[in-house]
């Protein structure tokens, strides 16, 4: 995949245009490099993670060096084309989005290596920046601020953001939302997991509730500090939320990227646990009424959840993936490669492990997890009479969030935990 080996090369077109004089300028088995772009000076700029961060180069024709030292993503993770994550200012200058755990942030290198952050109101930025003279056209977002388009002028000391475009749902910019704190928790390794917690909406400092931990898709994704409506529309119904940066995630390096590999179902759904748990010890969520959710791999991760003791009470797969194996074989061929290397760990999920309820939401012309197996694994769990709720969608294809039915897929996730929740009562 792009973000596990990738390679720069430069090359001169003849008179015939063939190419000619081929020279590789970065990349490898252990390297990613990516985003190149040509610069005004004539060097040829590019990002690279060879220093455990995806940090900005420039080959000057003799030879690369690095432009600034970062500790921080300096480039999204490559799941599209297109992306630009940094561009060209003038008087030299270079502004980029650096991404630090969970965090976006904007900077300006200067022509000496001198890294300046821009102080913005904005804690996520999507890798699409366009820049002209000394202005840079952005998206970007907050835990307040649904993601808009800004223009902001960094000739000065004092850059302001001029919002050109708004989310077409300017009605609910006056809605009162639930704001994320971050939580950091300790795992058996001795390192850090990392966690947004969203409390109830309106909610005192020393709330308890209902907890669903959500699991990212990717799993190179990363939870990302923005508004999120989804977010919103359980913390507004009583529901706490806690958005999981597990191992895998983006954001943290590349060790820590590609330390899932081997381990899928295994460490992924340590860290979710291991959150579900602290917040349990500190009081802030209910006993039996902690659930885990998750789409595509982070589908997986939640299947896992419930196929082993733990503090979950039920579990809610979107678009899951439910056997690795088989997966790298239907998979669309861009990703076959990450399936791959994502082996190796908990293996399938197997109906007879699965321990809580289940509910199960899956598009019918699905490319990347095809249906099959979601419905195989529904066949299994009523065979044990353990017969899961099941939401085919039709014609809904692999990202059921921004699909014509997310609506219904969101009603039928609630009814899901009201229902465990009312089961656990009546016991």
């Amino acid at each position: 995949m792009p973000w596990d080996a990738c390679e720069v090369w430069t090359a001169s077109y003849s008179p015939q245009g063939e190419v000619e004089n081929p020279v590789k300028l970065a990349g490898g088995p252990e390297e990613s490099a990516v985003e190149p772009q040509w610069g005004p000076d004539g060097a040829l700029y590019f990002v690279s993670d060879r220093s455990g961060w995806w940090n900005l180069y420039r080959w000057n024709g003799l030879e690369v060096e690095a432009v600034a030292s970062i500790a921080g993503e300096c480039a999204a993770e490559p799941w599209e084309l297109g992306y630009t994550s940094y561009g060209f200012l003038d008087q030299g200058r270079i502004v980029a989005a650096v991404q630090e755990g969970p965090r976006h942030r904007l900077v300006v290198i200067e022509p000496d290596g001198t890294v300046r952050p821009v102080d913005l109101p904005y804690t996520s930025i999507k890798p699409y920046l366009a820049v002209r003279g000394t202005t840079v056209a952005l998206i970007g977002s907050s835990p307040t601020a649904a993601p808009q388009v800004a223009l902001v002028d960094l000739a000065g000391a004092d850059p302001r953001a001029e919002v050109l475009a708004r989310p077409e749902h300017a009605g609910l910019d006056r809605t009162r939302v639930s704001t994320p704190t971050e939580l950091r928790v300790r795992v058996a390794s001795g390192r850090e997991v990392l966690g947004l917690v969203y409390p109830p909406t309106g909610s005192a400092a020393d709330w308890r509730a209902p907890v669903i931990v959500r699991a990212h898709p990717g799993p190179t994704a990363s939870c990302l500090l923005r508004l999120d409506w989804q977010v919103q529309f359980f913390t507004s119904r009583g529901f706490a939320v806690v958005d999981v940066d597990y191992l895998g995630s983006t954001g943290y390096g590349r060790l820590f990227r590609e330390s899932l590999y081997g381990r899928w179902g295994l460490d992924d759904v340590g860290d979710c646990a291991a959150v579900a748990v602290h917040l349990l010890s500190r009081g802030r969520a209910v006993p039996g009424q902690v659930f885990i959710r998750g789409a595509s791999a982070g589908g997986y991760t939640a299947l896992h959840a419930v196929a082993q003791d733990g503090p979950f009470a039920a579990a809610t797969a979107v678009s899951a993936i439910v056997d690795p194996d088989r997966w790298a074989q239907t998979v669309p061929r861009f990703q076959r490669a990450h399936a791959m290397r994502l082996r190796g760990g908990a293996g399938r999920v197997r109906a007879a492990a699965v321990q809580r309820p289940v509910l199960l939401i899956h598009g019918t012309a699905d490319e990347v997890a095809v249906v099959e197996d979601v419905r195989e694994l529904a066949g299994e769990l009523t065979s044990l009479g353990m017969a899961p709720e099941v939401l085919l969608l039709a014609d809904v294809g692999h990202y059921v969030a921004s699909s014509r039915r997310a609506g219904a897929a969101l009603e039928a996730e609630l009814g899901h935990y009201r229902s465990v929740m009312a089961d656990a009562a009546n016991d």
